[in-house]
């Protein structure tokens, strides 16, 4: 049977980098098995769903390049792909369960299973149904259910015996069945719960692998024993490690932004975010950590993912986002800029591209662009005039300096970058002054900054007249605290 896999979101707040990272897995191992890769929006929470958090999901995947074969908007042989639409499937299903004795109405009120699950946790237990509803002869409960008495329907779990099945990750895991609860499978309002969605959805659509993060291990031995009372083969399991905070916890925006908004509005190319969520758990080998989707794709295998929980460290995504960077092509990276992470919109391309090419070695992420270039477009204002005299030149020395430098500004023939530095090193041979300090006084003037893009490439762009009236100003501004 060909590899049909799925990402199954749910729309109840901002796209989640953890719905990427397991899409991510699902992709590449559709694509290295040539099968399907499916998109179903989980939005059977209907307090919490909305329209625009589905938008914000896929808008999300289709920046990452995550593409789907199938999905709500594009369609596919087992739609509808929005388990909304999906209700009376899950309700013909439900009554196929309940009249093979596999689930059962449970009638229980909110405030009997309130005090139940209260009187549990003072014995330091985990809250499990206790089975009132399950002595019930069908008879009774089918009429009490036509008689419109709210109630749900519960899986009838087996008290004996375990469940097992195998994850191809972690190899056999075994569940004693008296520790798996009657779960609810159809809610008061019609709706199906997770468990039942995910199973008959998994099972109609033709899944062959489930694969998802490692906190739905807990509830597998439940969706096992809902395959087998359907009579269904069940699908092969892959539960991810989770992502991890630094200290070993799961990731939460607590602690880290785990938007993936966020990211793309700080400026992460969709590459290196993939390129970073491949390397959460899976091996590429000694030293390997810039490897595109590519080659990820060609060389997939469930062998190389280990079980330990991933750091999502956002030093090392800054770190692979500054290679990705760097691997563009100086337009490639000014249309980036330009497509959303920069208001220079105005700037002309020559002028953006110099510039472009003087910060490209330096950029982390696209959203950095504004700020450390800002001195290219407006005079710096707010910075310390101590910072223009240097240790061991007093005040005086330093004007005398800026005056010989708007001197030299207004007088080299050639204001290209190569011939400005070599005249600049000749004045602070002149002026007794180290070939260092003199560049910084002069990169103060400037830029404002005492780290900055190469300072004379910086003066060649920003011309001779607005490094003169710099200058004149750092110069003016020194003498006018004396």
């Amino acid at each position: 049977m060909a590899v049909r896999v799925r990402a199954a979101p749910s729309p109840t707040g901002d796209p989640h980098v953890g719905t990427a990272y397991i899409s991510l897995f699902d992709f590449a191992f559709a694509k290295r098995e040539g099968g399907k890769f499916v998109l179903r929006i989980e939005d059977t929470d209907r307090a919490r769903s909305t329209p625009e958090s589905e938008e914000a999901i896929m808008r999300s995947l289709k920046w990452l390049g995550l593409s789907w074969d199938e999905g709500p908007d594009v369609g596919g042989p087992y739609g509808p792909y929005r388990q909304s639409e999906r209700a009376e499937i899950y309700r013909e299903h439900v009554q196929q369960l309940v009249d093979a004795g596999a689930a059962y109405y449970c009638f229980c009120t909110p405030e009997r299973l309130a005090q139940m699950r209260k009187e549990q946790a003072k014995r330091k237990e985990n809250f499990m149904y206790d089975g009132l509803c399950k002595s019930l002869t069908p008879e009774e409960a089918r009429a009490r259910a036509e008689a419109g008495e709210a109630h749900v329907v519960r899986l009838a779990v087996p008290t004996e015996g375990e469940t097992t099945f195998h994850d191809l990750i972690r190899g056999k895991i075994s569940v004693e069945n008296k520790s798996i609860d009657d779960q609810v499978l159809l809610k008061s309002d019609g709706y199906p719960t997770y468990h039942l969605a995910n199973v008959v959805d998994d099972h109609l659509m033709q899944i062959t692998h489930v694969i998802r993060a490692e906190e739905w291990i807990s509830s597998t031995p439940k969706h096992v024993l809902l395959y087998q009372a359907f009579g269904w083969e069940q699908p092969a399991f892959i539960h991810m490690p989770l992502l991890r905070n630094a200290d070993k916890s799961k990731i939460s925006k607590r602690r880290n932004p785990t938007s993936l908004d966020y990211y793309r509005q700080e400026g992460y190319l969709p590459e290196a975010m993939l390129n970073f969520l491949a390397l959460m758990g899976y091996s590429f080998g000694p030293d390997r950590e810039i490897v595109p989707l590519e080659e990820f794709v060609e060389t997939f295998s469930w062998d190389r993912v280990g079980k330990s929980g991933p750091v999502f460290d956002l030093t090392k995504l800054d770190w692979i986002n500054g290679e990705y960077i760097r691997k563009l092509s100086v337009q490639e990276l000014a249309d980036r800029l330009r497509s959303g992470c920069t208001t220079r919109s105005d700037v002309a391309d020559d002028v953006f591209n110099s510039i472009v090419v003087l910060m490209r070695e330096r950029l982390k992420k696209l959203s950095e662009f504004d700020e450390m270039t800002r001195y290219f477009f407006e005079p710096p204002e707010d910075y310390d005039t101590a910072l223009l005299v240097q240790k061991k030149r007093t005040r005086e020395e330093t004007i005398e300096a800026l005056g010989r430098s708007n001197e030299l500004i207004e007088a080299t023939p050639d204001f290209a970058a190569a011939s400005t530095e070599a005249a600049f090193r000749q004045l602070a041979e002149d002026l007794g002054w180290k070939v260092g300090q003199l560049f910084m006084t002069l990169r103060i003037a400037i830029t404002g900054r005492k780290v900055s893009a190469p300072l004379f490439e910086t003066m060649e762009i920003l011309g001779r007249q607005e490094c003169s009236k710099r200058v004149q100003q750092a110069q003016a501004k020194l003498s006018a605290e004396g």
